[in-house]
């Protein structure tokens, strides 16, 4: 499954990095683009976007 969310609070690079960490915390095997500049999360997961949402927000970087 493709899911596409706005990040407004990933502002750079280090941000990115926490935001894949914290998917790959949940499912070690997703594919995470995350683009400080457009504020854009492609994660290509097993897992429903309800959990992405979660581990997000636990790790401070609520989606919108």
């Amino acid at each position: 499954m493709n899911i596409k969310l706005t990040v407004p609070g990933m502002a750079c690079s280090a941000c990115a990095n926490n935001i894949t960490n914290a998917v790959k915390s949940i499912d070690a095997n997703a594919i995470v683009d995350a683009d400080p500049q457009t504020k854009l999360v492609n994660v290509e997961t097993q897992l429903t976007e309800s959990a992405i949402k979660e581990a997000l927000i636990a790790a401070g970087y609520p989606p919108a």
